[in-house]
């Protein structure tokens, strides 16, 4: 078991920068990957951006030069900089940890950006 704690969301101009925080309740390294995604009303959640123990990274398209996931094992914590954000971008932002048998996620935080 493990708690996810983001933090970092708001209300922002278009062209305007973010960075999310997930804080874990344990250790990071204990999980596969560490990853972000998001949920626009109306939409499915989708996968933003993924890092695996070994630092590799995924993105989506529509994130891809915009957006960097990064982590920091000793505050067991996983960033998303998000730059030049659109309207688009506009969802409420979970963190999540993979394990060999399940994903937990954390409770969300929501990113506004108006145009």
């Amino acid at each position: 078991q493990v708690q996810l704690v983001e933090s970092g969301g708001g209300l922002v101009q278009a062209g305007w920068s973010l960075r999310l925080s997930c804080a874990a309740s344990r250790s990071i390294g204990n999980f596969n990957a560490m990853g972000w995604y998001r949920q626009a009303p109306g939409k499915q959640r989708e996968l933003v951006a993924s890092i695996t123990n070994d630092g590799t990274t995924d993105y989506a398209d529509s994130v891809k030069g915009r957006f960097t996931i990064s982590r920091d094992n000793a505050k067991n914590t996983v960033y998303l900089q998000m730059n030049s954000l659109k309207p688009e971008d506009t969802a409420v932002y979970y963190c999540a940890a993979n394990s060999s048998t399940r994903r937990y996620w954390g409770q969300g935080t929501q990113v506004t950006v108006s145009s």
